[in-house]
């Protein structure tokens, strides 16, 4: 099993991308190999950094260029570098000396080199980037949140078979609920495309429950939330913001006064598991359904924990052969026929 890894892509690469990467060495089963891709200079000075005396397991590609976030079009410069970190990567993807890849660069230019790099898994129309939110049910996957702006309702019944297969190999869910986010639980809601995509639902094989709001989302209401990735996107950096805010909140106000503190001190254990379940470093990345091979999305300000996990969903995801299961139910169901 071997995963590469865009060393240039967050942040703070390539620091927390080596170090991660040597985490998940230590974590992972003794089958697992990485390649580190970018530029080997400052990859084997992080490796010094950090005492790397050396392992079979890890290896380094030389990239010499990198997708610069701002400024020109992301897929223009996937286009034109060839020497990018990302670029090599996917490329290193579509020659089969790697299982998965892993990413914290611009989401434009991962999802870019993607499609040009590997394609899409016959039948699929448009690739969808999915995460998942924490819920009381043990989390729901959420997606599109990002790769498609616009959607038709067809695209919007593909991320739901999608989603319920991520929902189902990877959340362990037996039956996943689906749920259509929209303004409001009676099907005559929202816009066409989504109206549309509500009938399209409901005579499909999946468990669909109708229309949820984006208070249904964090109730557990649903296993799988499907939407256009223009909402999606808006949706995700939301909850991250609402999220940090609240931690945010309970600092100062525990630190106002002793019997805060004491108390605070006390419940430690519990707000360290609150902490887990609502940290995007424990799910590691999002995953580009979609896509013709297992390409990771990790979160631009990615730790080095949440670095580590993403390549420990690469390596599920490449175990549980869920490409191919994707391929297979959309096959079955007779959907995406036409590309578009």
């Amino acid at each position: 099993m071997r995963i590469v890894v865009d060393a240039m892509g967050g942040d703070n690469a390539p620091a927390v991308e080596v170090e991660g990467a040597l985490e998940a060495l230590r974590h992972a089963e003794s089958d697992l190999a990485i390649c580190l891709v970018g530029d080997e200079t400052s990859i084997r000075r992080e490796l010094d950094r950090l005492g790397f005396r050396g392992d079979s397991r890890l290896t380094v590609e030389h990239a010499p260029e990198k997708i610069d976030m701002g400024g020109e079009d992301p897929a223009r410069q996937v286009r034109k570098k060839k020497g990018a970190s990302i670029t090599v990567a996917t490329r290193l993807l579509r020659e089969g000396q790697a299982d998965g890849l892993v990413s914290a660069g611009n989401t434009g230019a991962v999802v870019a080199s993607a499609l040009l790099t590997l394609g899409r898994i016959r039948g699929v129309r448009r690739p969808g980037i999915a995460t998942v939110l924490p819920s009381p049910s043990g989390g729901a996957v959420i997606l599109d949140v990002g790769a498609n702006s616009d959607c038709s309702p067809r695209n919007l019944l593909q991320f739901a078979t999608m989603g319920a297969i991520y929902a189902r190999k990877v959340l362990g869910r037996a039956e996943p609920r689906v749920g259509l986010l929209n303004i409001g639980e009676e099907k005559s809601k929202g816009n066409k495309v989504v109206q549309e995509a509500h009938k399209l639902l409901q005579e499909s094989s999946l468990r669909f429950v109708g229309n949820v709001e984006g208070r249904d989302i964090f109730h557990g209401a649903t296993d799988v939330v499907v939407c256009d990735g223009f909402v999606g996107n808006v949706v995700l950096k939301f909850s991250e913001s609402v999220i940090s805010l609240i931690t945010n909140l309970a600092k100062e106000e525990i630190g106002h006064d002793l019997r805060g503190k004491l108390g605070a001190l006390m419940l430690r254990p519990s707000f360290r598991n609150i902490s887990r379940v609502l940290s995007y470093d424990e799910y590691g990345g999002a995953p580009l359904l979609g896509i013709d091979g297992i390409v990771i999305i990790a979160h631009g300000k990615s730790t080095v924990k949440a670095i580590r996990n993403a390549i420990l969903v690469a390596v599920r995801f490449a175990r549980e052969r869920i490409n191919d299961t994707i391929r297979d139910e959309l096959q079955e169901q007779s959907l995406g026929q036409v590309p578009a």
